[in-house]
């Protein structure tokens, strides 16, 4: 048996939720069902943080640049300079 839940939304949520249905063909209600079951699967799943659930990759890529993380902001307004 299923139940039936009305719910009031914000205009902007109302709006991407109408471009995320048009998008991915689907009707509006499928959309939010597949949002809340995600959802829930990631809050219910052992109430850890999201800093503990990527903890295996923090440190795990090698930027080859042995001071970036003291001078990262020199590194972004330089890229951002060059255009890269």
């Amino acid at each position: 048996m299923s139940t039936q839940l009305t719910v009031r939304l914000p205009e902007d949520l109302s709006h991407a939720l109408s471009k995320a249905a048009t998008r991915m063909r689907r009707k509006r209600s499928q959309i939010v069902r597949l949002a809340l079951s995600q959802f829930l699967q990631l809050s219910a799943r052992d109430g850890s943080t999201p800093a503990s659930r990527v903890s295996g990759l923090i440190g795990s890529l090698e930027s080859g640049v042995p001071d970036l993380a003291e001078n990262h902001r020199a590194y972004v307004l330089d890229s951002l300079k060059d255009g890269r």
